[in-house]
Parts: structure tokens; sequence; C-alpha cells
């Protein structure tokens, strides 16, 4: 049996631990699919973002730290079921369509992480918790970029498997 949420602050710090076992599947998503990668530029991509994963769990542990807590996770199953499609997705699909798949996933990872961290901030805003605000807006930041550079290697071999062009 679970312990009941009783204030805003332990539905924040569940969320936080929440956050901190999102970024920890995502490390391991990330290793797989630079394993599953066909593309060693895409296996690149996925390595680079396991180097800003590392740093975005060290700024979560600095958020513990700012409220005094103690550094947990909790459960995320919606992470759990988005590594879950990947892996699923990547076993039925031919090479050819491998680097789509993980495309996708990764596009979609990263407007999940983005969403919490926007939820994240917004509370600790409102708690009035400035240095927390700035670590995870750092976060933030780099899930935006991340997934802008996702889109555009989706363009790019969404237009190679067409034969089209980009400008």
């Amino acid at each position: 049996m679970f312990e009941r949420l009783s204030t805003p602050e332990e539905l924040y710090n569940f969320k936080l631990g929440a956050a901190l076992k999102m970024e920890h599947t995502v490390l391991e998503m990330l290793n797989a699919n630079a394993r599953a990668a066909q593309s060693s530029e895409l296996a690149g991509l996925f390595r680079q973002h396991q180097n800003e994963t590392r740093g975005q769990i060290a700024n979560l542990a600095k958020v513990f730290a700012a409220f005094g807590w103690d550094i947990h996770d909790s459960p995320c199953p919606a992470i759990e079921g988005i590594a879950k499609e990947r892996k699923a997705n990547v076993r039925r699909s031919r090479a050819s369509v491998v680097d789509d798949v993980l495309l996708a996933g990764a596009a979609e990872t990263e407007h999940y992480e983005i969403a919490v961290y926007e939820g994240l901030i917004t509370h600790a805003h409102a708690m009035g918790k400035g240095d927390v605000v700035e670590l995870l807006r750092q976060n933030l930041e780099q899930e935006q970029h991340t997934l802008g550079v996702v889109k555009q290697a989706a363009e790019r071999a969404a237009a190679a498997s067409s034969g089209a062009s980009l400008p």
C-alpha cells in the first residue's frame, strides 16, 4: 500500500521523484536507441543526449537538495509505457525503418519530458523557489532543443527514404 499525499509539498516531492525516474529510464532508452540505430549519425545523437540527461539528473538532485529532501524516485508509468512501446516497435520493424521508429519515439519522449518540466517549473515558481525554477528551466531548454534536433533528423530521414530533398 502507498502513503497518501497530503500536502502540495508532498505532491511536488512525489512528482520530482517521478521526474528522476523518468530521466533514469530515458538514459536507458537512449543507450538502447544508440545500439539499435542504423545510422551512425543517429546513434551519435542518442549518445550526445545521454550526456545531457546525466546533467539533467544532476540538476534534479540539486532540486531535491534545495528543498532539503532525500533524493528518491517515484513511479513514472507514462515513461515506462513509452519505453515499452519503443521496444515493441523496434522489434516489429524492418531495419530500413528502425531509425524512423526511434525518431518517432524520441519525439514522443521529448514532448513528455517537456510537459513534466513545465509542470514542475510552474509549481516551483508558485512556491517562490527561483533557484529551483532556474535548474528546471535548464533541463526544459535542453529538452526543447533536443526536440528540435529530433524533428530535423526525422525530416531528413523521411526525405531520404522518399527520395525527396529538403532545402
